[in-house]
């Protein structure tokens, strides 16, 4: 719930291709937000149309955070991501302007609206604490920091399917080849970054392996299994308000607002 004194943060989550960012804008424009990425790919520079990073254009002069921030073979941690995320929250806020969280990666999201805490980057890891939080954090899901209100993005999964296939046509089209080309000579094929659906597929075409066709597919393919994961992760937060039409987002942030 969202108190009078500060302004809520918006958090908007979904499937990939479900149209997260495009609300978010439309939000920020309305209310004079500001919209901070919650993805773990579109943080790297120079990976831009492989993540489907929103372009200077696609911004429409919104501003943008934690986008381009370290380059594809240096490391980065979600717990870096949540303390420069919460840094932009209250930054936002100082300035009277809306927050507004948007994204895919979902333990990104849960390590801001659960407050993780998080061991520090030189503890030990072991595998039954994969997400190195701090020993003390709590095993059961805690409640959403104060003045968070949650949104989803529920498409039609042939939809989302259809959609998924023609973005990444789009992208192709937009030189998705040129920058897989640079990115594997400028930083290997074996980097962590390198390993998204985009760039996998599309180094097979590169290689001469397979035809053009054959690697849409592969990549759709591929972005509907991370969809599907997606959701599954999602679906499990009880406190989201799932829409079917991310229009309804905004009419709901109006009333949250208004009121």
């Amino acid at each position: 719930m969202a108190s009078n004194k500060v302004k809520p943060l918006i958090v908007i989550v979904g499937p990939t291709a479900s149209g997260k960012t495009s609300v978010a804008i439309e939000i920020a424009k309305k209310f004079d937000g500001e919209v901070i990425c919650a993805d773990s790919r579109t943080v790297y520079k120079g990976m831009d149309i492989g993540t489907a990073k929103p372009s200077i254009s696609e911004q429409e002069g919104i501003r943008h955070h934690l986008l381009d921030i370290v380059r594809p073979d240096q490391q980065f941690t979600v717990a870096e991501f949540k303390t420069l995320a919460d840094k932009a929250i209250s930054d936002i806020r100082m300035r009277g302007k809306l927050p507004i969280l948007v994204g895919g990666s979902g333990l990104y999201i849960n390590s801001v609206i659960y407050d993780y805490d998080f061991a520090g980057s030189d503890g030990p890891r072991d595998s039954q604490n994969p997400r190195h939080l701090s020993a003390d954090t709590p095993k059961q899901t805690p409640e959403l920091v104060p003045d968070t209100v949650l949104f989803g993005i529920e498409v039609d999964k042939d939809a989302l399917k259809t959609r998924i296939k023609q973005r990444v046509e789009s992208m192709v089209a937009n030189g998705l080849v040129e920058e897989t080309k640079l990115l594997g000579s400028t930083y290997g094929w074996d980097i962590a970054p390198m390993q998204a659906s985009a760039y996998t597929s599309f180094r097979e075409y590169i290689d001469g392996s397979v035809e053009l066709v054959e690697a849409i597919e592969h990549c759709a393919r591929l972005d509907g299994r991370l969809a599907k994961k997606q959701r599954t992760w999602f679906k499990r937060n009880k406190s989201i308000q799932w829409v079917d039409n991310p229009s309804k987002i905004v009419d709901l942030t109006t009333t949250l607002l208004n009121n």
